[in-house]
């Protein structure tokens, strides 16, 4: 709608032409797709190699890839765990570090990581994830601030529940009951304050009132104390 051009990326290629074809007929965009999976160790230079190749000037990074899931530590495998901070974390390091003189070039430009408001207080069952939110949170302050005299603004977006999956729809309300319908925001209106607030230059980024309020109170409680709330809620 505000007339950029945009790369997809996602593991599924049948995914990647849907959306290619819908979103080039309805905003007259070009849309490029690559197909790769971001928790593999070389995948970050495959896709600055295929940009470079593509002669493309990029003045836009989003981090958007994730997992979450209800299975945490005591439940998963070692390999699921270790699989989750690739893709929650490390991907987003390695896309950053490999870009940054992509975007500083073609400045002014922006990098978007999303986190989550898991990632301002430790979850016990979940806290891998939660774990690897407040790192790309604590990530993000600190390249902001690196990345300052780059003419490149670093944003991160927080949000609550979002329902993109029927599971993350049970899990919340199995959790948070009708508190997690509160919280929630709609995915394409979490995506549309996420960009707006970035463009604007503006640092974190919570979608909703209610979950811009809890995000706060859970950033002024001492960590052992918001832990333990979580606890609780999870009983």
């Amino acid at each position: 709608r505000r007339g950029y051009d945009l790369i997809l990326l996602a593991r599924t290629e049948f995914d990647l032409a849907s959306a290619k074809k819908q979103l080039e007929e309805e905003f007259k965009v070009n849309v490029h797709t690559l197909s790769a999976d971001l928790s593999k160790e070389d995948t970050a230079r495959m896709i600055t190699e295929w940009l470079e190749q593509k002669k493309i000037k990029l003045n836009c990074l989003c981090n958007v890839v994730g997992i979450g899931g209800s299975e945490d530590f005591l439940q998963a495998s070692p390999e699921h765990l270790r699989y989750m901070v690739d893709l929650n974390l490390n991907s987003a390091i390695a896309l950053s570090a490999r870009l940054v003189p992509m975007l500083e070039k073609n400045g002014p430009s922006h990098i978007l990581n999303v986190a989550s408001m898991a990632g301002f207080a430790p979850i016990p069952l979940k806290n891998i994830y939660s774990a690897t939110k407040s790192a790309v949170i604590y990530f993000s302050n600190g390249l902001r601030l690196q990345l300052k005299d780059k003419n490149i603004k670093v944003s991160c977006v927080a949000p609550g529940p979002v329902y993109t999956k029927t599971e993350v729809l049970h899990t919340t309300r199995k959790q948070l009951g009708k508190w997690g319908d509160r919280i929630a925001v709609e995915p394409g209106r979490v995506g549309e304050i996420a960009v707006e607030k970035m463009l604007q230059g503006r640092y974190m980024i919570v979608p909703g009132k209610l979950a811009g309020m809890m995000a706060y109170l859970l950033r002024a409680l001492p960590s052992r104390w918001a832990a333990g709330i979580y606890k609780l809620v999870e009983k």
